[in-house]
């Protein structure tokens, strides 16, 4: 029993048997290895915590004790088993982290990651483990989630501790990793493309920039592209770009940067908005296959989608397996590539390949909502009211609105021409599904444009 009170201003009295819990503590680079004390402290009526350094942490992660602590179990070895330490009892969860050691074997994750941080990739894991097993709890929590679980790292890291270690990863072994993943998944499928936004508060972060936002955040953000395996869902490239970047400048950065990856045949996957005419031309200039949803307000698109709608519908078309109908067809796509001085040296047509999905139950859902969108729309002009941001854009598109004296505010029934309706049921289309059979999403497109260019 030991007790001590003085100036410090607290009483307290430590059993010295299985109460005590061991823990680290990184100072100055160094991992020491501590012995926690849980006592009941009389003055403040509170539990308290007093520790008892007993050595450190080898580079392999092998323990070193002190001086103090090997005189001390010297002495404890003299006294006789009468006296020797009680082992705590504890109960840890494994199931879940034996299936993520296992899956981290398969894949390449751990081999990876030993390789190119070779200090903390058991750390590394142990994060992984908890964010993939806690995807509701924030990063301070991994301490009372390590206490209770068996994972590669094996014990406690606190929010400082995490904070430094994500820190301190390399450039040049986060570079080296991507490699590695990539090598791993080239032959074997797609790589899924595409950003999202992320919003910040900072002033400190150079990429913050005002732009749009994702989430729909009245704030700056940063963007975040992420490269990852459609049959794996694993990342194998990441990279943070300003706030302001839209997804049609990304893909030129995004093929200057896969040249390190050494990928031999890129296979890209992309939503509609990475299309656009110079990103097409890029990736027929790297010779890279690609899959990409294309907006029907495009002049190149919309003429294909107008003549597949009288045949497209017809049951020979109708796709069983994914509930679309759908048309496929070999296109003329005009290839322009230009030099340095923005002059044009190589004009030709290159092979595309264009497939049309038509839902025809999404189709009458969507038609209802966007005719229902313009009903309500047309009452709140007719009542003077305040617009809401969608309604605003569907006046100023389709509705004729005049103001008289006497009769206020009036909305002309209601379209600018006779067939504007219809061009904007069509319009609707590239809202739809999309799906082809190298795709395994439900995010389909009904009128949608999806290319394959070939070496």
């Amino acid at each position: 029993m030991l007790t001590k009170t003085g100036k410090s201003r607290y009483n307290y009295s430590v059993k010295k048997n299985n109460s005590a819990k061991r823990r680290t503590q990184v100072i100055k680079g160094v991992s020491y290895v501590y012995e926690d004390y849980p006592y009941w402290d009389k003055e403040l009526k509170q539990n308290r915590h007093r520790r008892e350094y007993i050595g450190k942490l080898g580079e392999d992660g092998e323990f070193i004790p002190n001086k103090k602590y090997l005189a001390c179990q010297k002495k404890t070895a003299e006294k006789g088993d009468a006296y020797s330490p009680v082992t705590p009892a504890r109960r840890c969860y494994f199931g879940a982290a034996h299936l993520l050691d296992e899956i981290s074997r398969i894949v390449g994750i751990e081999e990876d990651l030993r390789i190119c941080f070779p200090e903390s990739y058991k750390q590394l894991l142990s994060l992984a483990y908890y964010l993939v097993l806690e995807s509701d709890s924030p990063m301070y929590r991994f301490p009372r989630w390590a206490h209770d679980h068996i994972h590669p790292w094996g014990d406690e890291l606190c929010s400082q501790r995490i904070s430094e270690i994500m820190r301190d990863i390399s450039e040049s072994g986060k570079l080296e990793y991507f490699k590695r993943q990539s090598r791993r998944r080239q032959e074997k499928e797609y790589l899924a493309y595409d950003t999202t936004s992320v919003s910040s508060w900072s002033e400190c972060i150079n990429a913050v920039r005002y732009g749009k936002n994702k989430d729909h955040d009245d704030l700056p953000q940063v963007n975040m592209a992420l490269v990852f395996g459609e049959e794996s869902s694993l990342p194998v490239y990441y990279r943070v770009l300003p706030g302001n970047i839209t997804d049609v400048t990304t893909v030129r950065k995004l093929l200057k940067d896969v040249s390190f990856l050494e990928i031999n045949k890129l296979k890209l996957v992309m939503d509609r908005g990475f299309y656009s005419a110079k990103n097409i031309n890029a990736l027929y200039k790297e010779h890279y296959k690609f899959l990409i949803a294309a907006k029907t307000s495009n002049s190149f698109v919309s003429g294909l989608v107008e003549k597949a709608k009288g045949v497209i519908q017809n049951f020979s078309c109708y796709d069983a397996e994914h509930e679309v109908y759908y048309m496929g067809s070999t296109e003329n796509w005009l290839y322009i590539q230009k030099n340095r001085y923005g002059n044009i040296v190589i004009e030709e047509n290159r092979r595309i390949y264009v497939h049309i999905y038509y839902n025809g139950i999404r189709a009458e859902e969507e038609k209802s909502r966007f005719s229902k969108a313009l009903a309500l729309t047309e009452v709140a002009i007719r009542a003077n009211a305040e617009l809401s941001a969608t309604q605003k854009l569907l006046a100023e598109k389709y509705f004729i609105i005049k103001e008289t004296p006497k009769r206020g505010v009036h909305a002309i029934d209601i379209y600018r021409k006779k067939d504007t309706v219809e061009k904007a049921f069509d319009n609707l289309k590239d809202r739809l599904e999309m799906k082809r059979t190298t795709v395994h999403s439900d995010e389909t497109l009904a009128a949608s444009f999806s290319c394959n260019s070939w070496p």
